[in-house]
């Protein structure tokens, strides 16, 4: 069994050793991003956008780590777009894109096969293009064929998951131009604040008792985890949470959101990985007081559930929908403890939804990196996935 090694996330050379391709620091980047981000979205034009320019419908392109742009786009145009917001990851382009609509396309690199081949073909149909990526690449060079909006990457992040901001900020600044969603220039302000305060208190310096990003990462030491969101803005973060620890620290992680998952999720608590189900170790009058957890404890890693919560509400303004759900969310915990799982929580803060969803994800995304660096493996770098990359490649 594997676990985190909390000494060397508090060894800043043994960090700096580890994170070769400097993860951390682009990490740290992520307020610059934003505001550097919005300034390349101005001078692409974009500022001169208005709901009068408004498609008649607008379809994401993203693939991979970049899938996450349409992911939040898609949060926070439900409540507010007159117009549906779609998301696609490869092709075909849906048949029903044309001249009135809006394709925005994602890659980092510029040359993902999906977003490519839908940037190409919404050209082809006259569609209004907007592209988020490398300069000099065939993504833009599609773009500018079409005469649409490129917007270029100013991220150096060696990875789509370091670079999130500079994907996400041009989509959000757009939409927001046009009406889609309640982002503005004060909104990206308020988040670009939020991620400086957040590489502060993350900073590798900062020791694992004050450093909430290395005291999350320890809680996946050693365990299964299903990471649970209470509600839409904490299930787009839970998503990219449980996706980070696959990827990025090499721990298989489930996720869901509630109130669907509600029930398949405890349902595992009865199972042979919970420490008190049928198959686990014996609670209450029967269990051995001398056995030891590690010696003792079955060969499988037990379950825990970390709950990704929105910011709490205030209870008087709460919709039925609402206070259900966090009753539910509440309920859930509740079992997993009775079961013998740990549960570990953690909050959104206050301000609006993208403040509130930054806050979740900065943390998730600071929180994986540690994990994967206090299991001696570096965060950007799989062999693995760079065989798969190989096998595949045409």
């Amino acid at each position: 069994m594997t676990w985190l090694d909390e000494a060397r996330l508090d060894d800043v050379a043994a960090l700096e050793a580890l994170d070769r391709k400097e993860a951390l620091r682009s990490l740290a980047t992520s307020g610059a991003q934003v505001r550097r981000s919005l300034l390349a979205a101005r001078e692409a034009g974009i500022d001169s956008w208005s709901p009068q320019d408004r498609p008649r419908s607008v379809l994401v392109a993203a693939i991979g780590g970049s899938a996450v742009v349409a992911d939040v786009l898609d949060l926070l145009a439900e409540p507010h777009s007159p117009v549906p917001v779609t998301t696609r990851h490869s092709a075909p382009l849906p048949g029903w894109v044309g001249p009135l609509d809006l394709v925005i396309a994602v890659s980092q690199s510029g040359r993902a096969a999906g977003p490519l081949a839908l940037a190409h073909e919404a050209a082809r149909r006259g569609a209004q293009l907007l592209t988020i990526g490398a300069a000099d690449s065939p993504l833009a060079d599609v773009c500018a064929r079409a005469r649409g909006t490129h917007v270029d990457l100013v991220s150096t992040a060696s990875s789509t998951r370091t670079a999130l901001w500079s994907l996400l900020t041009p989509a959000l600044y757009a939409a927001g131009r046009l009406g889609l969603v309640e982002v503005g220039e004060e909104v990206l302000e308020s988040v670009a604040t939020l991620l400086e305060a957040r590489a502060d208190e993350c900073r590798p310096s900062s020791e694992s008792f004050v450093n909430p990003a290395k005291d999350l990462a320890m809680a996946f030491s050693g365990v299964i985890p299903i990471v649970l969101a209470d509600g839409p803005l904490a299930g787009v973060a839970g998503r990219r949470l449980a996706s980070g620890l696959a990827r990025t620290a090499r721990i298989p992680a489930t996720h869901g959101t509630l109130p669907d998952a509600a029930a398949e999720v405890v349902a595992c608590f009865d199972g042979p990985l919970a420490g008190a189900g049928r198959f686990g170790a014996p609670r209450g009058p029967d269990a051995d007081i001398f056995a030891d957890p590690y010696l003792d404890a079955p060969a499988t890693l037990p379950l825990s559930l970390l709950l990704v919560r929105d910011a709490s509400p205030d209870p008087s303004r709460l919709t039925r929908v609402e206070a259900d759900r966090v009753n539910l969310a509440t309920a859930v915990a509740e079992s997993a403890r009775d079961a013998g799982v740990k549960v570990r929580e953690i909050e959104a803060s206050a301000g609006a939804p993208l403040v509130r969803l930054a806050s979740l994800m900065s943390l998730g995304d600071y929180a994986v990196t540690y994990a994967a660096l206090g299991l001696g493996v570096d965060p950007t770098d799989s062999p693995h996935v760079a065989d798969l990359r190989r096998r595949t490649d045409h």
